[in-house]
């Protein structure tokens, strides 16, 4: 996947970021965003909500507790075999991530067979500490993702600020300053469409609490390509833009509360492998 694509997608209105600069406490977005986040042509964004009641997904998806059956996607099945093993997961997240990625993470264990790609929004202004405050509530490595390193097992690899991270089919990393897609820099959306691309169906996707709809294109291609997608269900999210927008394209497999999160993707990882 060229990083160029990012030019083609047309911006919804700028999420809100998390900062991690505190790290015993996740700061609240408007905290973190600039002054003006939020705004598109002068129009006020909506504010965010995070108790606002979430309406249930549309017809026909299923329950949200339940999982979906392999293959659905918009309602027609994929044209994608299973893989006999999972080679990846990617995490996306933004508002309210630190604490959710911090569950998730802390859950999966120690010795995850497969490497960890993650994409939480941070502000670009500052430096981050993300890797520093994740690996104090993980067994996992936890690490800033490198240009043209290769992923690893059991490893988490962060994409830095203002910048795109991407893989290919060897397991290498590149990062990218092109474009911003939906008013953010990294982008959920470039990451899942590069794992998909270089993945197929041997990849897990993961939406997380976060406002905007970053991701929701790439878990589409996700899906298309035969991959996994697990998705928090907005009902528990903090925030529930990204997860909602996700489920709402129809090409999910799981929607879960964020506690049953990692189970499922660890059970499936190690269910491949027997």
């Amino acid at each position: 996947m060229q990083s160029g694509q990012a030019s083609d997608r047309e911006p919804d209105r700028e999420p809100d970021r998390e900062s991690d600069r505190e790290p015993d406490r996740p700061a609240t977005p408007e905290a973190a965003a600039p002054e003006g986040v939020g705004r598109e042509s002068g129009r006020p964004a909506a504010a965010s909500a995070p108790h606002r009641p979430v309406p249930a997904p549309h017809p026909p998806f299923p329950s949200p507790h339940r999982p979906v059956p392999f293959g659905y996607a918009r309602g027609v099945p994929s044209d994608q075999s299973p893989a006999d093993h999972y080679s990846i997961v990617a995490v996306a997240s933004s508002a309210g991530g630190i604490q959710a990625l911090s569950a998730l993470l802390g859950a999966l264990g120690p010795e995850l067979p497969v490497p960890v790609l993650l994409v939480q929004h941070l502000d670009p202004r500052h430096r981050t500490v993300l890797a520093e405050v994740l690996a104090r509530r993980t067994a996992l490595r936890v690490k800033l993702a490198e240009a043209e390193e290769h992923v690893r097992p059991g490893t988490v690899y962060i994409a830095p600020p203002d910048r795109h991270l991407l893989v290919d089919a060897d397991g290498g990393l590149s990062l990218s300053s092109s474009e911003l897609v939906h008013f953010v820099r990294p982008s959920a959306d470039l990451l899942f469409e590069s794992v998909a691309g270089a993945y197929g169906a041997e990849a897990i996707a993961c939406v997380l609490t976060g406002t905007g709809r970053d991701g929701a294109m790439g878990v589409d291609a996700v899906k298309s390509r035969g991959g996994t997608v697990i998705v928090q269900d907005p009902r528990t999210a903090e925030f529930t833009g990204m997860p909602q927008s996700a489920v709402d394209t129809g090409a999910v497999d799981f929607v879960l509360p964020l506690e049953e999160i990692a189970a499922v993707v660890r059970g499936l990882v190690e269910a491949k492998r027997q």
